[in-house]
C-alpha cells in the first residue's frame, strides 16, 4: 500500500457525513488494520461505560511485524490529521500493542494473544459498531491498479 493510496481512503473516512468525530478516526484506525490483513477487528462504543474513551478499536494481527506497522501507520495518519497519540504502549515485539489517541484506544493484539489478555470478554457488553466489508483487505490488481482503476503504486 502506498502513502497517497492510504492519505486518499483515510481522508474520505474522516471526512465522510456517515461518521462523526470521534467514530470518524476509529474507523480510520479500523481501516488501516483491516487492509493491513488485520483480523477480528472490533469497534466498541465505550461512552456510556467508561471515561477512559469513546471508542476502543481492537483488532488481532498475525505477527509483531504486522503489528508494528500497524500502530505506526495509524499514528502517523492521526498525526497527519490533528490527532498525535497520547501513548503508545506495546510496541517491537509485545504482544499486545495500545495506541492512546485520547477521545480512541486502539489496541493491537497477536493473534496468538488475544485471548489471553480478554478484552472482548470485558467490554462485550458495549454497543458494537459495524465495521464496513470494504474495509478489510482486498489489495489492488498486478497492474498495481485499486478497484477505480487509479495507480497508487
Amino acid at each position: 500500500m502506498s502513502n497517497a493510496y492510504n492519505n486518499i481512503e483515510i481522508d474520505k473516512i474522516i471526512d465522510s457525513e456517515q461518521f462523526e468525530f470521534p467514530l470518524n478516526i476509529a474507523m480510520a484506525s479500523a481501516w488501516v488494520m483491516g487492509n493491513l490483513k488485520g483480523s477480528n477487528l472490533k469497534i466498541y462504543n465505550m461512552s456510556e461505560k467508561s471515561s477512559l474513551a469513546d471508542y476502543f478499536v481492537i483488532g488481532s494481527m498475525s505477527n509483531s511485524v504486522q503489528a508494528n506497522a500497524a500502530a505506526e501507520e495509524i499514528s502517523f495518519q492521526l498525526k497527519r490529521l490533528g490527532y498525535p497519540s497520547k501513548s503508545i504502549e506495546g510496541k517491537d515485539g509485545a504482544d499486545w500493542v495500545l495506541l492512546d489517541h485520547g477521545d480512541i484506544i486502539v489496541h493491537i493484539f497477536l493473534d496468538v494473544s488475544r485471548d489471553n489478555y480478554a478484552l472482548d470478554q470485558l467490554w462485550g457488553d458495549c454497543k458494537q459498531v459495524e465495521i464496513p466489508q470494504e474495509y478489510y483487505f482486498s489489495g489492488s490488481d498486478e497492474s498495481g491498479n485499486n478497484e477505480s482503476g487509479e495507480s497508487y503504486f
